[in-house]
This record gives C-alpha cells, structure tokens and sequence, in this order.
C-alpha cells in the first residue's frame, strides 16, 4: 500500500501541472454557487450584532465570494478529467466524480461532463434538519437541501432514486462502489458538524464527506478537492487513511485549514520531502508559506 500523504496547495488547481500530484479515484469539488451579492442573507455576519432584526450591517450587499469570478467550469472539467485514473478493464474499479452545486447549476454540470468525457450522470441530495438562510425564514420559504453531481462513465447507477430533483456524473464504467451489499439511495441526511471549528462560509460536514469517500474509494485510494476551502476533505481522508490532494487559492482560508482542520494529524501523513520557499506554495503540517 502507498504512504498515506495529504497535501494542500494554497494555489489555483489550474496550476497542477507544477505539482505532479497522483491521478486520482475520486475528485470530490463544492464548486462555487458564482452567487456575486445575493448570499448576505445566509451568513449572521450580514447583519449588525448577527441578529437580522438590528437591520443589514455594511457587509450586506457586498460579494460573498471575490474567487466567485474566477472559476471557470470548462477548466474544472478539463482539470478533473486529466486527474482522475483511467478506466480500469476490472469492473468496479472506475473513478468518479462528486460535484457539490447549486440545484440551478446542475444542469450546466452535466452538459460540461459529458464534454469532458462523463457520459452519464445520477443526482444525489442531501436532506438537512437546518437551513442556511434560517436568518431570513420569516420572509421567504427557506431551503433545506444540499446537492451533488456525481459524474461517472457508464448507465445503471446502483444509487436508487427516490426523489426526483438531483444529479450524478461519470465516464463509461460503473464507478467503485462499496455498498457492503445494501441499497443506497439518492438522499442522504447532512446534519451540522460540531466536531470542528467553522473555517469557511460553504463547510461541508465531515461525516457526510466521510461517507460518499468510504462508498466510492478503497483505504489507501487518493482523492483530490480541486476547490478545497476548509480542508474538510483533507480531514476526511485523513481519518479514512485515503490519501487527499486539495488546492485552495485563499490565503488566509488555506492557514485557518492548517491550524484548525488538519492540526491533529501526526506529520508522517504530511508529505516533507520539498522545501518551503517563496516559489512553493505548498502547505505541510506544521508548514504555512507566509
């Protein structure tokens, strides 16, 4: 089995090339919703005292997310398409890839996929028992979904539909699939972690990540997050003991997901064998390029 490694580049992933990181089995992104100023009402800190009745504070109105502009889909795709392994002649070994997006997005998901080589998609949501725009509720219907695109190769997804609004993506063969021999459905719970420190606005919880990894990726398998933001990925694999790869271009995202998300692991699971200088923006364990 290989060294379990987890690494974070505070670096656009379109840089990759750089790095020569491993290909990978699953790449696992929450792409960014491109929501300019329209989030503010999701997050307390849009409002004075974080209370919404005390009026909009000078945040309001502001962009949730200056990256927001600088993602482009077709680099995405074009990216996860060169990272992921190839298909496999074994059956049940195929890569795939989970993408985390808005429900209007879906769609433009699947039609960049199958550009790029995913030929078929199933939807996946996630059933929370909060909502983020909780501060507004007594204004509009609030929601209580998250969704994912899984994108893979083949037909006859063994995840079972029950609801009707989702989607996932791959190439020709059925991807890995560890199911111990129960159905999975195409819902999932996505309750609130507590388990860690709130690093970023969009967070995913790691016993939901921990979950999807474990369905599609063997220990000691390497998954890579293109748009990593808290590292909850890296956690994840990191207790799974899959290695993990992850770009993140926020500096300061990049240094609170060092210290907070994935201070707890011994340094042997952090690659040490490149310096850090000012060209290398690598991020160790115990390691910030200031």
């Amino acid at each position: 089995m290989r060294k379990q490694k987890i690494e974070l580049y505070n670096d656009h992933f379109q840089n990759y090339k750089s790095y020569q990181i491993p290909k990978a089995q699953l790449v696992i992104a929450d792409i960014p919703y491109n929501l300019s100023n329209n989030a503010y009402a999701s997050s307390p800190q849009w409002y004075v005292d974080g209370d919404n009745k005390n009026g909009e504070s000078k945040l309001a109105n502001k962009e949730f997310f200056d990256t927001d502009k600088d993602f482009r889909i077709a680099e995405f795709m074009h990216f996860c398409s060169k990272m992921l392994i190839k298909e496999p002649k074994e059956k049940g070994k195929a890569p795939a890839m989970i993408v985390f997006c808005a429900f209007e997005q879906m769609s433009m998901v699947k039609e960049y996929g199958e550009k790029y080589g995913f030929m078929h998609s199933y939807p996946l949501f996630f059933i929370k028992n909060y909502s983020a725009q909780v501060l507004k509720s007594n204004m509009k219907i609030v929601g209580a979904t998250e969704q994912a695109v899984v994108l893979h190769r083949e037909v006859n997804s063994e995840i079972l539909e029950l609801t009707e609004n989702a989607v996932v993506l791959y190439r020709e063969k059925l991807p890995k699939f560890n199911n111990n021999g129960k159905m999975i459905f195409n819902w999932m719970k996505w309750e609130k972690d507590n388990s860690v420190n709130i690093i970023h606005p969009t967070q995913k919880p790691i016993p939901v990540l921990k979950n999807l990894i474990e369905i599609f990726t063997d220990i000691g398998d390497i998954v890579i997050d293109p748009v990593a933001g808290s590292c909850s990925t890296g956690r994840a694999c990191a207790e799974l003991n899959r290695s993990c790869y992850l770009f993140e271009i926020k500096k300061e995202i990049c240094k609170k997901a060092r210290e907070q998300m994935l201070n707890c692991f011994q340094p042997s699971l952090f690659t040490m064998d490149a310096p850090i200088n000012k060209k290398d923006n690598r991020v160790q364990a115990g390691m910030f390029n200031e």
